[in-house]
C-alpha cells in the first residue's frame, strides 16, 4: 500500500521531469570591436576610413555535441574573411578544444561598415590578431559551456525588406558597363519609374532559425538566417555591425533570453538581394534608423518562427560533411587583355573621364586575372545535419536562386543556406544570370568558372542525401 501511495505521490513529478537529452550545446559571444583608428572599411572601390565604431562587433559561436559529433557554427561581424584567416582561428580552437577544424562553420555577416582584416600596417596587424583570437575564443568558450540541450527549427517570412537588386531597364536606359559593352540587366538601377522596368530574379522572404534550449527549456541560443545583403545607412567615418549586430542585441527580449543567451544572424543567399525598394521612394532616415527597423522586424519574424516549433528535442543526431571542391579561375581572352591595357594606358584626365564608370578598376582586374599564376582554387563546401534540419555552407556571395533551389530539392523538411561560409571567393551567379551580365558577373567581381553554381549545388545535394541516409 505504501509503495502504491509513493508511486501516486511522485507521478506528477515524473510527468514534469526534464526530457532525456543526448544532445549538448553551448554558446558564447566575444567582443572583437576595433579600438584603434583610423581603419579602412573595405567593400568599395576607394579608401573609406573610419574614426570610430558606433556599435560593438562580435564573434558569436554555437557548439553542438551528440556524443559522436562535435561541431561549431560561428557568425562574425565582418565584410568577409578569407579561408586563410578563418583556418587560423579554427586551428587555435581545435588545439584548445579537441574539435576538428572541418567540423567548424565560420561565416561572415558582410557588413559594409566593418573593419579590414588585412595586415598592411602595424595597427592592422594588431587588429588581425584580435580578430582571429576572438573567433577562436568564441568557439572555446561555447565548447566549455556545453550542457544538456534541446533544439528546434522553423521559418517565417519577412518579404517586406528583401528586394532583388538586378533589373531590366526600359529601352535606351542601359549605360555601358566598365568594358564598354551593354548588359541585359543593371545592379542598383535607382528608383526612377521612367528608367527601371522589372527585376531580373526572385527573393527569398524566409527567416529561418535554429532555436537551442537547455534541459529546463531556457533559451541558450538562436541561430538565424536571412537572405538580405546588408542595410547600410551609417554616417561617414563610423563602423557598424549593421542589422546583424542589432538583431543580436534585440533578439534576447523576444525569447526572454538571459545574460548568457546568444543570438546571431547569418547572411543567407543574398548575392542579388538588398534593402532598396526599387520603384518606391522611401522616406528619409536618420543614421542607423533603417538598420534598427530591419533588425526589429527580423527579430519579430524570428519570434514568429520560434512559435511554430512544436517541440524542442534532445534526441537528435548530428552529422557534418565537408568537401573540398576544385574550381577553375576565369581567364580573359587576348582581346579582353588588350582592351584592358589600352584603358589603363589612358593618362589624360579629360579622356579618362569619358571612359565608362569603373573602367580602370575592371581593366586592372582583367590584367590581374590574366597574370594569375594559379589555374584553380579549392573551396570548402559544408553540410550540417541537426536532426531533421540541415545547414549548407557556401563560401561565396551566393545568388538567391541557388538558395531557393537547394531548399526546394533538399531531402530535409527544414533547410538553411549560409553564404560567405569559411571564406570569400566573390559572387556566385547562376548560369542563367551570367548570360544577363551585370556587376555580379563581371570578371573581377566573379572569379571562377561560370558553371560553378551547378557544380556546388550538385555536390551539396549529394552531401545532404548522404546525411539523410545516415539517419
Amino acid at each position: 500500500m505504501k509503495l502504491l501511495l509513493l508511486a501516486v505521490c511522485f507521478a506528477p513529478l515524473a510527468a514534469f521531469a526534464a526530457p532525456t537529452s543526448v544532445l549538448r550545446a553551448g554558446a558564447a559571444a566575444v567582443d572583437i570591436t576595433p579600438t584603434e583608428f583610423p581603419m579602412n572599411m573595405p567593400g568599395g572601390f576607394s579608401a573609406n576610413p573610419a574614426s570610430k565604431a558606433h556599435d560593438a562587433f562580435h564573434a558569436r559561436a554555437l557548439v553542438l555535441d551528440d556524443g559522436k559529433t562535435t561541431l561549431a557554427m560561428v557568425v562574425v561581424d565582418v565584410l568577409g574573411a578569407g579561408p586563410d584567416v578563418l583556418n587560423e582561428a579554427k586551428a587555435i580552437a581545435a588545439e584548445k578544444t579537441g574539435m576538428k577544424p572541418d567540423k567548424m562553420l565560420i561565416s561572415s555577416t558582410h557588413t559594409h561598415s566593418g573593419p579590414s582584416v588585412n595586415t598592411r600596417s602595424e595597427m592592422a596587424a594588431r587588429y588581425y590578431k584580435r580578430f582571429v583570437e576572438g573567433i577562436a575564443e568564441s568557439i572555446i568558450k561555447a565548447h566549455a559551456a556545453l550542457q544538456p540541450a534541446l533544439v528546434g527549427a522553423a521559418a517565417h517570412p519577412l518579404p517586406d525588406e528583401v528586394f532583388n537588386r538586378r533589373w531590366y531597364l526600359k529601352p535606351g536606359k542601359m549605360p555601358l558597363n566598365p568594358f564598354g559593352r551593354l548588359d541585359a540587366v543593371k545592379m542598383n538601377p535607382g528608383t526612377d519609374p521612367n528608367t527601371i522596368d522589372h527585376p531580373a530574379g526572385p527573393t527569398d522572404p524566409d527567416i529561418t532559425i535554429l532555436s537551442v534550449q537547455d534541459a529546463r527549456r531556457k533559451p541558450i541560443a538562436v541561430y538565424a538566417n536571412y537572405s538580405l545583403h546588408y542595410v547600410g545607412g551609417a554616417p561617414e567615418g563610423e563602423m557598424s555591425s549593421d542589422y546583424f549586430g542589432e538583431f543580436a542585441r534585440v533578439m534576447p527580449s523576444r525569447v526572454r533570453g538571459g545574460e548568457n543567451f546568444v543570438a546571431m544572424m547569418s547572411n543567407g543567399t543574398s548575392g542579388d538581394i538588398n534593402n532598396i525598394p526599387f520603384g518606391v521612394t522611401r522616406p528619409p532616415r536618420e543614421p542607423f534608423e533603417q538598420i534598427r527597423i530591419v533588425a526589429q522586424k527580423a527579430a519579430d519574424t524570428a519570434w514568429l518562427a520560434h512559435r511554430k516549433i512544436e517541440k524542442h528535442r534532445g534526441d537528435v543526431a548530428l552529422g557534418m560533411i565537408q568537401r573540398e571542391i576544385t574550381l577553375k579561375y576565369r581567364r580573359p581572352t587576348e582581346q579582353d587583355v588588350a582592351a584592358a591595357k589600352a584603358v589603363l594606358a589612358v593618362k589624360d584626365k579629360e579622356a579618362a573621364e569619358k571612359l565608362p564608370r569603373l573602367a580602370k578598376n575592371y581593366a586592372g582586374s582583367v590584367v590581374s586575372a590574366a597574370e594569375r599564376k594559379e589555374d584553380t582554387v579549392t573551396v570548402p563546401l559544408q553540410a550540417i545535419r541537426i536532426g531533421d534540419f540541415v545547414v549548407c555552407g557556401i563560401p561565396f556571395e551566393t545568388f538567391v536562386e541557388i538558395g531557393l533551389d537547394l531548399k526546394k530539392r533538399s531531402p530535409f523538411p527544414q533547410t538553411m543556406v549560409v553564404g560567405l561560409a569559411n571564406g570569400r571567393h566573390g559572387y556566385l551567379p547562376t548560369l542563367e544570370q551570367h548570360k544577363l551580365g551585370g556587376y555580379e558577373t563581371w570578371l573581377g567581381t566573379n572569379q571562377v568558372q561560370e558553371d560553378t553554381s551547378v557544380i556546388l549545388t550538385n555536390n551539396l545535394l549529394e552531401m545532404m542525401a548522404e546525411l539523410k541516409k545516415a539517419e
